[in-house]
């Protein structure tokens, strides 16, 4: 996985680093922030509502769910991936021992993995630190979100066939990355974890939240073959069984698209932060 992910030396992003790590919610605002109308909050309160209606199954084991996690449980997600992130082992710019940089911001949670050596361990080789542990809110949502994308299966595509449902997953790892307006992730394969784990298609599950991406999916890492989705924030994708080692990837961010109440509750930078949760 060494070359999946666009790479700069001279990354543009604002770094706002402290001693510890990147902090994803700005710091320099006004000492006084107007409230989102509340027109506009009702607004995006009934997008929500509607879009938690709508789960896709966008091929066999991949499956989306609008609007899914909550306005409040957004917001949760974002003040507790920056508590963890300004701590030890919190966010950092990866690279490689090419003093190349990662065009992203990345905090591992419950096993490091290392983009240079592809492998997982329980310390950060850049910096000797123990990732934090995945929080037990966190897990709650990815067991719900594995059981109703389930159930909707079920119901809604081929009946009883059990085959189209994705196993039951107890993440022990999740990514969380940062992407700022200038982030994107070239096509690749989520393909470090265990032999085991793959080949009995425990899925992946990947909260969006912030500004939305154009999500790319295919077969090969062929860019013109793909499939285009836009992820909005609060949407989570699924991907196991037949999709487990799906190619996917983001081409660009779409600027100013985060809700509105996030922001006003978070002062979280433009951008999109993501988590994925895997099972080792």
């Amino acid at each position: 996985m060494k070359n999946f992910w666009d790479k700069s030396q001279n990354d543009d992003d604002n770094e706002r680093l402290n001693h510890s790590g990147f902090d994803i919610c700005q710091k320099d605002s006004p000492p006084f922030k107007l409230k989102p109308p509340l027109h506009v909050t009702n607004r995006e309160r009934r997008k929500q509502s509607m879009k938690g209606q709508s789960i896709t199954v966008l091929r066999p084991g991949m499956v989306l769910m609008k609007g899914y996690i909550s306005s409040a449980d957004q917001i949760s997600i974002v003040k507790k991936c920056r508590e963890l992130g300004i701590s030890d082992g919190g966010f950092y710019q990866p690279g490689y021992s090419s003093g190349t940089k990662l065009h992203l911001k990345m905090m591992c949670l419950g096993k490091n993995w290392d983009p240079e050596s592809s492998l997982y361990s329980e310390l950060r080789p850049s910096d000797n630190t123990k990732p934090p542990g995945i929080p037990e809110t966190f897990h709650d949502l990815v067991k719900k979100a594995i059981q109703d994308s389930n159930e909707y299966i079920r119901g809604n595509v081929g009946g009883s066939n059990e085959g189209k449902v994705v196993p039951n997953m107890s993440p022990d790892i999740c990514i969380v990355n940062f992407y700022s307006k200038n982030g994107r992730l070239g096509l690749h394969q989520d393909k470090d974890e265990s032999e085991t784990s793959k080949k009995k298609g425990l899925p992946v599950v990947s909260f969006s939240i912030g500004d939305s991406p154009e999500f790319l999916y295919g077969e090969t890492r062929a860019v013109d073959e793909a499939e285009k989705v836009t992820l909005e924030s609060g949407d989570v994708l699924i991907f196991g069984r037949k999709s487990r080692l799906i190619y996917h990837g983001v081409t660009n961010i779409v600027p100013d698209t985060a809700p509105s109440s996030l922001i006003h509750a978070t002062n979280m930078s433009p951008g999109r932060l993501n988590l994925t949760f895997r099972k080792y």
